[in-house]
């Protein structure tokens, strides 16, 4: 069993370094450009009300809010949530963020246009009743937009927290398995191969990685 404690201390203690990682900070110019053009592409048009679930220090927070869209991130660690307040508000960006589990989002009956979760249901004990909480909380028409992968090193080292290598999609979840979970839940869907963009990921990579966008 994955203790919610010991993960939120495990994040916690990777949030002052978490945005060196290129496709976490976006700190480089090209890294930057390709997610906020995804970012406006996938999300819905004009100002929407958009639910970051995982938004770790708020770097796609941050693009959608420049995009106009009204932002509000989740984030199973307090420390990760202080840096995404902050890294909105020395850009001049509204946001709300809250402490919370990423399977429950706190945020009331508050229904949204975008549900977005990057590389996060790997994380997750039960990800399948989280898809179910999350397009919930989608108003109708809304968008569910997953950008996962199934990584190189899945199942390999020791496992990031007690009980992590039992996760039903520890590693990561191929496109396959994601698509047959959220296909019950919404009206229609499409996959995006992710794996041959560079610079997404700050470096070219040998392993799956996509996007997976629904609607409600």
């Amino acid at each position: 069993m994955v203790n919610a404690s010991e993960i939120a201390n495990y994040w916690d203690a990777a949030a002052p370094s978490f945005d060196e990682e290129p496709d976490h900070g976006l700190r480089a110019e090209h890294t930057h450009r390709a997610w906020d053009e995804l970012l406006r592409r996938w999300a819905p048009p004009g100002p929407a009300d958009v639910l970051d679930i995982g938004c770790g220090t708020g770097s796609l927070s941050a693009l959608l809010a420049a995009a106009g869209h009204r932002v509000t991130g989740v984030d199973l660690s307090a420390r990760m949530i202080e840096q995404a307040q902050a890294k909105l508000s020395t850009a001049g960006l509204p946001g709300r963020f809250v402490v919370g589990d990423a399977a429950a989002p706190p945020t009331g009956g508050q229904q949204f246009d975008m549900v977005l979760a990057r590389h996060l249901l790997w994380t997750l004990p039960a990800p399948e009743n989280a898809l179910r909480e999350w397009v919930a909380r989608l108003r109708p028409g809304g968008t569910l937009l997953l950008v996962e992968g199934r990584w190189g090193e899945a199942g390999q080292g020791e496992p990031y927290v007690t009980g992590a290598e039992a996760l039903p999609w520890n590693g990561g979840v191929l496109p396959g398995d994601l698509s047959s979970a959220v296909e019950p839940l919404v009206a229609s869907m499409r996959v995006e191969d992710l794996s041959e963009a560079p610079d997404l990921w700050g470096r070219p990579v040998d392993d799956i990685r996509y996007a997976l966008i629904a609607q409600v």
